[in-house]
């Protein structure tokens, strides 16, 4: 049987976000494809872009963000946070849509952020916004020590699902429930990087300043995304925007099967059962929609 082109790049791709042992992404520069908001002299490129350092101290963090905002995509970096002892440091990987006029309510974001340990155990946190203020954070234990190497976090984000990827495993799905009354990430959003401090995650457990500086790195800065504001629709089914095609509206059953063992084994913080009554996904019939 001859495969069309575009069931043998999805099938690629598939393997691409499934296969523990695939390289997904190129390996461009970080000046291909972001900038530095702030904090310069606290973010430093390594191997001629292919890697960057972010520093955190007591005179700053350091951030950085995507030239152009996207309405889907795959998103992913390869990340090493800070070592142990660092309760109160935030190393972050999360798509935002920005503020206008400094007004930032009724915005959309998709998150995770590395809490700050004297670990082990370490501790993920994934939260989404969507035209509001979110609320709808999850929390995981992780299965390996996130300072001693890198390890791969992605985002799938189309018009049917978003999926949270911890070394090509699925650790959260959100679907599409608009039709039902939930609500569904659908403005621009910029793909974002930083390491600040934020108590609020260690319990109110200060920074240790005196292990500073506390330093997180990321690679792969290739980005496949729906460039928002062209002459095209997000959401269009095409090899150029493979995300959006049949094979990424549901898990595959391989990846079904590895997110109900991490639902089970690592998931020990949820929202919907914290405060499921105020969310539509959290209702009984969507649970396992």
């Amino acid at each position: 049987m001859r495969l069309s082109p575009l069931t043998l790049l999805v099938s690629l791709l598939i393997l691409c976000i499934t296969n523990d042992e695939s390289e997904a992404i190129n390996d461009v520069s970080y000046a291909d494809n972001y900038f530095t908001t702030y904090g310069e002299d606290h973010l430093i490129q390594l191997d001629q872009g292919k890697e960057i350092q972010l520093t955190m101290d007591l005179a700053s963090g350091t951030g950085f963000m995507s030239k152009r905002g996207y309405g889907s995509g795959y998103f992913q970096m390869k990340i090493k946070i800070p070592k142990s002892q660092s309760p109160g440091i935030l190393p972050t990987f999360y798509l935002t849509s920005l503020c206008k006029e400094n007004n930032c309510t009724g915005h959309d974001e998709l998150d995770f952020e590395f809490i700050g340990t004297d670990g082990p155990p370490f501790h993920l946190q994934t939260n989404i916004y969507s035209d509001d203020n979110g609320g709808r954070e999850q929390r995981i234990l992780l299965w390996f020590d996130p300072s001693q190497d890198f390890h791969q976090y992605g985002i799938l984000w189309n018009k049917y699902q978003i999926v949270f990827f911890v070394d090509n495993v699925p650790v959260r799905v959100y679907k599409n429930l608009t039709k039902y009354g939930g609500r569904y990430p659908s403005k621009e959003m910029f793909v974002t990087g930083s390491i600040w401090e934020g108590m609020w995650a260690s319990g109110g457990k200060p920074v240790d300043w005196s292990k500073a500086p506390f330093e997180a790195h990321y690679r792969e800065f290739e980005i496949y995304g729906c460039e928002y504001g062209g002459d095209h629709d997000c959401s269009t089914q095409s090899e150029m925007f493979w995300w959006n095609t049949r094979e990424f509206w549901f898990l595959s059953p391989k990846q079904q099967s590895l997110y109900q063992n991490a639902k089970k084994k690592y998931v020990y913080d949820d929202y919907c059962v914290n405060r499921g009554k105020n969310f539509t996904e959290c209702q009984p019939q969507f649970i396992n929609h």
